[in-house]
């Protein structure tokens, strides 16, 4: 309404029908709107999009994505203490809300939102959102047809309802299937994604991301296939990541696109979304079955 560029964090929308109403308002308006999905700003995407695009990977069917992490015992992932004037006088609790029913403030709930599915799609939105949305913009895939998702609160026993161990299925309608697996209680293996192709796979790995300078190890590497190109070599991108956000300012110069636009964050939006409907609703779940839902507080 205000008529400003935006940059908006990940995940989009907290609901499939938030997500449709951004995306029919971006798509009336100018406005350049850059989605918190910095992934799509990084070395890595560059390099495995150059691969994809040189037609080295061949066709893809299968692709395997995970993130693990681990605190120590007793320290739930994502619990905050609240702060001593975290207090209903210093808080505006019912902008908070945004609709939400009221049953009290609540500091707690405050500060340790996302473990609460009134106001957090869980590991879904926080997490498994980056790598989808980094498969998805670089296969150039539309949302899913179909989601199906296990798992449950097994290791954080600390009264969260989002689940601390997840197994995520997509279905896509190009004949691909998309997994995602994560664990809160186990950080071995760390992040990554592998883009398994009749040619050659393109493997992205990352490690554990320092807090304090945000910086992590990180490699993408392409494996060829030898039964299909025995002559291929085996390759490691080496482009610069740059700033998601430059990204953003030079494209409020240029009036450009950004790397990371609406569209980006909706069907990655819809996956996440659709995918917590599933373990929510314990059962596989189509993408219409997933729009028709109307979602309660």
């Amino acid at each position: 309404a205000a008529g400003k560029d935006l940059y908006a964090e990940k995940t989009m929308t907290w609901s499939i029908p938030e997500a449709e109403k951004c995306l029919a308002a971006a798509r009336k308006s100018d406005r350049v709107i850059q989605i918190g999905l910095q992934h799509q700003s990084g070395g890595p995407f560059a390099d495995a999009k150059e691969w994809m695009s040189d037609g080295i990977v061949g066709k893809v069917t299968q692709v395997d994505s995970w993130m693990s992490r681990n605190t120590p015992h007793g320290q739930g992932q994502w619990v905050r203490r609240p702060a001593a004037d975290c207090t209903a006088q210093n808080v505006n609790w019912p902008s908070f809300l945004n609709g939400r029913p009221d049953k009290g403030f609540d500091a707690y709930k405050f500060m340790n939102w996302r473990l609460y599915w009134m106001f957090s799609g869980g590991n879904n939105t926080e997490n498994m959102i980056h790598q989808i949305a980094w498969i998805m913009a670089l296969l150039d895939l539309a949302p899913p047809s179909a989601a199906y998702m296990s798992g449950g609160v097994f290791s954080e026993k600390d009264g969260r309802e989002v689940p601390d161990t997840i197994a995520v299925t997509l279905d896509f309608p190009n004949d691909l299937v998309v997994t995602w697996q994560s664990t809160f209680s186990n950080r071995r293996y760390g992040l990554g994604q592998r883009i398994l192709g009749s040619d050659g796979t393109i493997e992205y790995i990352a490690g554990a991301t320092d807090m304090v300078s945000g910086e992590s190890e990180e490699k993408v590497q392409y494996y060829p296939e030898t039964v299909n190109r025995p002559d291929g070599a085996v390759l490691t991108g080496k482009s610069p990541t740059p700033s998601h956000m430059a990204n953003w300012i030079d494209c409020i110069r240029t009036r450009k696109t950004p790397n990371s636009p609406v569209e980006l964050g909706y069907r990655s939006a819809l996956a996440a979304h659709m995918a917590n409907l599933s373990y929510r609703q314990k059962r596989r779940i189509t993408l219409e079955e997933a729009k028709a839902f109307r979602p309660e507080f």
